[in-house]
This record gives structure tokens, sequence and C-alpha cells, in this order.
């Protein structure tokens, strides 16, 4: 797949509109609007965008420093007892969710999109990180919050209501490369099973790819793309010493790693990387679910839900995650 230029004819009718605007209004990220929308984002922590009980814990990471987790779940009399993670209720599944922003920006208050349509579609208890950005720490940083989040759900899964069998690890576009790390994390290190995992159109490959270069798509380009990648590998990125905990596009054996959900828009930047990520997924003996929408820029769903290409993906994610809670399960150690 060769690209130069995405053309409105290329986008989704119902997509082109915002599209146009997302051109116009922010065409690439720099480290000035990273900055500014960091700031921006920090005065929304703390917010309920969701119908769901919300509630933040901090958690003590082994350096002494915090890091803020949010934990959502369903609105009921005992979920509501339980905002703050003490539940009686009958266990459900756990999620971490991990959000995106080319580990450079957001939090995970502004995926409130994802999280509300997940939780009602599953009755699960979403837990969601608001890891180290890379603005203020290069890879590892944002993986190892990310991973110890996961642990800490393992460990607290009775006090959180949750089946410590069926733990799910998604995410979207950064969140997803994070998301596909923690997976890859968790198969080699063995303290942790994980019972599926959902790549959102993930950020997996640091290596250009042919839908990753001269690409000028909305909302993610070529040009946000290569500043956002500086930024999380840092010295990495020079030396070429990339490991696939970084880029697990670079990961050499997917076997053993979870069955998988994922779908990608077929324009955007991270398209041929998801491809032949989930090919290879798929070839290693990995349970796959996959899509790619046509005419769709990246994170389409979230940002334009009324089209029916973004109905048709969001269609495909919740039923993809109820085949996953009803067919995936992996006991803990």
């Amino acid at each position: 797949m060769t690209m130069t230029h995405i053309s409105d004819e290329m986008i989704d009718p119902e997509l082109r509109s915002t599209g146009r605007v997302i051109r116009r209004i922010l065409p690439y990220f720099t480290p000035s609007s990273i900055r500014w929308a960091n700031r921006a984002t920090r005065l929304l922590n703390g917010v309920n965008y969701t119908h769901l009980h919300y509630g933040q814990r901090y958690l003590r990471r082994p350096d002494g420093t915090n890091l803020r987790i949010c934990i959502y779940r369903p609105k009921t009399d005992s979920a509501h007892k339980a905002a703050n993670a003490d539940s009686s209720s009958a266990p459900t599944p756990g999620i971490l969710w991990i959000h995106g922003g080319g580990f450079a920006l957001e939090s995970p208050e502004l995926e409130a999109f994802y999280f509300e349509k997940i939780v009602d579609a599953t009755n699960a208890v979403l837990v969601a990180p608001d890891y180290r950005k890379s603005t203020e720490a290069p890879y590892p940083a944002a993986l190892e919050d990310c991973y110890w989040t996961l642990l800490w759900l393992k460990d607290h899964a009775e006090q959180l209501g949750v089946r410590p069998d069926q733990l799910i690890v998604a995410g979207a576009s950064a969140g997803g490369n994070l998301t596909a790390a923690v997976s890859l994390l968790a198969r080699d290190r063995k303290d942790v099973n994980i019972a599926f995992q959902v790549p959102i159109c993930p950020m997996l490959d640091d290596r250009e790819t042919p839908s990753s270069s001269d690409n000028d798509a909305p909302v993610w380009n070529t040009a946000s793309n290569r500043l956002c990648w500086n930024m999380y590998l840092g010295n990495r990125r020079v030396t070429g010493n990339v490991p696939a905990y970084a880029a697990p596009a670079r990961a050499r054996d997917l076997n053993g790693l979870p069955p998988t959900l994922s779908y990608v828009g077929d324009i955007e930047s991270f398209h041929d990387e998801t491809v032949t990520y989930m090919n290879r997924l798929s070839a290693a003996g990995v349970e796959t679910r996959f899509r790619v929408f046509p005419g769709a820029f990246h994170v389409f769903d979230a940002l334009v839900p009324h089209a029916q290409v973004s109905k048709d993906a969001t269609s495909f994610l919740l039923d993809g995650f109820r085949y996953g809670i009803g067919h995936y399960f992996a006991a803990q150690h």
C-alpha cells in the first residue's frame, strides 16, 4: 500500500467534513502543541464524562512516586458502593484500558467514548492508568506504569469484584502499542496471565512502512508519527537499539500471546503495521478477530461516532468483547 497524499475522495463521505476541519486546525503535532494540549488536559483530570461510576486511586510505584489510576464500573447499587474499589458483587471481567496520544498526550478521562460502551456491553470493571508521558520520561516509563497497574489489578481482583481468570488488556493508538507490549511482557515474565488483548489501530512499528511514510491523513500523519516516536524512544531512536517491548512489531516470536481483537482504517498511518502484526499473530497460532474499515482515518469511530463506518467498527468491537468474555479465560498461577 503506497501513499503520498490522502485526498478527500479517499475518505469515507461521512468522515470527510470532520477530516477537513482537523486538517485545517491541527495538520500535525509539534512540541509546542503537545505542551499546550497537556496543560489543557490536566484541567480535566478527575472529571467523569460518563454515566458510569468513577473513582480514582493512587498506586505507589517502586520508586516511591504515585501513579494515578481511574476506575470505571457499571452504574448499579453494588457498583456505587464499590466506586473506590470495594465490592461484594459477583465477579466480572477486569479490563486494563491504556489510553492513546502518541505516548505524549491525553489522559484516561478523554477516552470515555470507549469506556461507556465497553462497560455497558460487558459489565466489566475498567481500570485506566494515567501513565507517564514521553514528555516526562521516555520508554520504558509508560510500559512500566501500565504493567504495574495490571499486576495491581490481578492482586486486587477480589476487592474489585473482578474475575482473576479474565483479565483483559485493551487500548487504542499508542495505547494499542502498550497493550501489545504489556501482553509480550506478561508472556515472558509469567507473573500474570491475560485472557485476551484488544490493540485498536495500534502504533506498533517505529520503522516506517508504506502506509506510515508520506501519509497526510487527518488526525495522525507521518509528521506526528515521527515526532512522537522520537520523543518516546529518546536515544534509542538514534542508535536503533529498539526492543520489542517498545515497538511490538519488532518482536520475532509471537507464540503464546493471548487471543487478539483489533481493527484499523485503511487510509491511516498504522494500516500496514497492524495488518502485518495481525497476520503474524494468526500464523503463530494466536486466535484473532480483525477488520479493516475502508475510508477511515485514525480513531474515526471516536471522532465521528454517528457515521455508519464508525457504528460498524463499534459493533465489531463490542461483539468481539462479548465473544472474548464468553470464550477466553486465563487462570492465574
